[in-house]
């Protein structure tokens, strides 16, 4: 069983946010723990095709590399997202059926080690290279907030695709 934390070992400003970005991580990993290869990769909500244990996994994994390396440290954007299109706007969440489970979650798991490095490298108030859509500059301490928002909520949408998929609950 994912062990997991929201007390942080610290109380400043840093050490709290990254606890709760990890916790919120370890949640979505937990959500995976036993999960079927088969019931990884199917998708229970008629209106949400792409919606799989899978595509979540991948696509938590994909917004952390574009937070980091595409619009913190102004990288090329890889994998699946780059092949994204107006058409096919999630390729990271219908390609994932074809990965296992467990290669998925072990690529999030590098890519959030990546974020913790980067993190500890820099002052929460350091800007991105990369302008946001509307042409700010967010800063570090955004991402990580916006990563808490993004990570939680797709917990939650495993919630439900995990009942639906298997009737586990809980976690």
């Amino acid at each position: 069983m994912t062990r997991r934390t929201d007390t942080p070992p610290a109380w400043d400003e840093r050490t709290q946010l990254t606890t709760f970005l990890d916790y919120a991580r370890d949640t979505a990993r937990a959500k995976c723990e036993g999960v079927s290869a088969e019931d990884a990769r199917k998708a229970p909500l008629p209106g949400s095709p792409l919606m799989t244990i899978s595509g979540l996994i991948s696509h938590l994994r994909w917004v952390e590399h574009w937070w980091l390396d595409v619009v913190f440290l102004d990288g090329e954007l890889q994998g699946p997202l780059a092949e994204a299109t107006d058409e096919d706007p999630d390729p990271e969440m219908r390609t994932a059926v074809d990965v296992p489970l467990p290669r998925l979650l072990a690529e999030y798991e590098e890519q959030s080690a990546r974020l913790r490095r980067l993190v500890a490298d820099h002052d929460l108030d350091t800007k991105a290279l990369r302008p946001i859509r509307d042409g700010r500059r967010v800063d570090l301490r955004w991402i990580l907030l916006h990563l808490i928002e993004e990570t939680a909520r797709h917990n939650g949408h495993l919630d439900i695709v995990r009942e639906l998929v298997d009737g586990r609950t809980g976690v």
